[in-house]
């Protein structure tokens, strides 16, 4: 990759980790399922008028705007709104990968690796200790059912991958080309319904008019910032990435989101965590490493 692309990379990741945090300071000033509805209503329109729609059926981005949109955001954005931290967040809702591999040995029949195997005992132990060290000196309580959520979410964020990979197929098989950027700004225009029902179900319509009544900047921003930065510069420059280079050089480089995600809630949101819980958040990134690239192998002598 050229120096000026590790730089996009870079950024990109740094948008994704700081996400976390700007959601914590948007939930401060509007509702969960509100602040998630506007997001995906900021990255439709006007997009979806600039942007061929994505080369598959309907049901398919219709299906990864509910896995992605209500699933995995309205999951995660309310339990960060009961008391999720947004450095353990960011750590949590890693657990997709592990999800996206058990979903897709149970859909395709792909077998599971030893690596594989012990990553995902690595960070199931990892989110234990995690949950343990709350409460503890040093460290915020994490609520039970808040930490239920974000593995929900990291869940829907895997069921989300099997969709993809699943129309994935379908575009090959008619000899067409899935464009990610295309599959993320046509499915945006699914969640805003169903989230803003959900807005209402779970908080009174007072509540909501108040948010546009007693204008705060915040709130506002960081809609902007999540729909602008996080999802139309962040995915069209990461799709842009992933068309000039191999998935095995730049895929890598998303598992520095949790790394930036509690460093930027450390600085910006004075979030602290216990010794048991970096060692449980070392042991969840350990487990990513070892599930994506595997044991480490032996050079033969004459190589080394």
């Amino acid at each position: 990759m050229s120096t000026r692309d590790v730089a996009l990379a870079l950024l990109v990741v740094t948008i994704w980790g700081t996400s976390f945090t700007v959601i914590r300071i948007g939930l401060d000033d509007m509702p969960p399922m509100l602040l998630a509805s506007l997001r995906y209503a900021f990255v439709a329109l006007p997009a979806v008028f600039l942007i061929r729609p994505p080369a598959i059926e309907l049901r398919y981005w219709i299906l990864y705007g509910l896995t992605v949109g209500v699933g995995q955001y309205g999951c995660l954005f309310y339990a960060m709104h009961i008391g999720m931290p947004a450095g353990i967040a960011s750590i949590v809702l890693q657990a997709q990968a592990f999800f996206t591999l058990l979903f897709a040995a149970a859909v395709f029949r792909e077998t599971v690796s030893a690596a594989q195997l012990c990553g995902l005992l690595l960070a199931i132990a990892g989110l234990l200790l995690v949950y343990q060290g709350s409460g503890l000196p040093g460290a915020e309580q994490l609520p039970r059912f808040a930490l239920f959520l974000a593995l929900s979410g990291a869940a829907f964020w895997g069921a989300s991958n099997i969709v993809v990979r699943k129309a994935s197929l379908r575009a090959m098989a008619q000899k067409r080309h899935l464009d990610m950027f295309s599959l993320i700004i046509w499915s945006s225009l699914v969640p805003p319904i169903p989230l803003l029902l959900l807005a209402f179900t779970l908080d009174s319509p007072q509540t909501l008019a108040a948010v546009f009544t007693d204008f705060r900047l915040a709130g506002f921003l960081a809609v902007f910032y999540l729909a602008f930065a996080a999802t139309l510069f962040g995915f069209g420059v990461w799709s842009h990435l992933l068309a000039r280079y191999p998935m095995s050089r730049v895929a890598p480089l998303s598992l520095l989101v949790p790394v930036t995600g509690l460093l930027t809630a450390r600085l910006v949101l004075g979030e602290s965590l216990s010794l048991l819980q970096w060692v449980g958040c070392l042991l969840v990134i350990a487990g990513l490493l070892l599930g994506s690239f595997g044991f480490p192998r032996r050079l033969p002598a004459r190589e080394r």
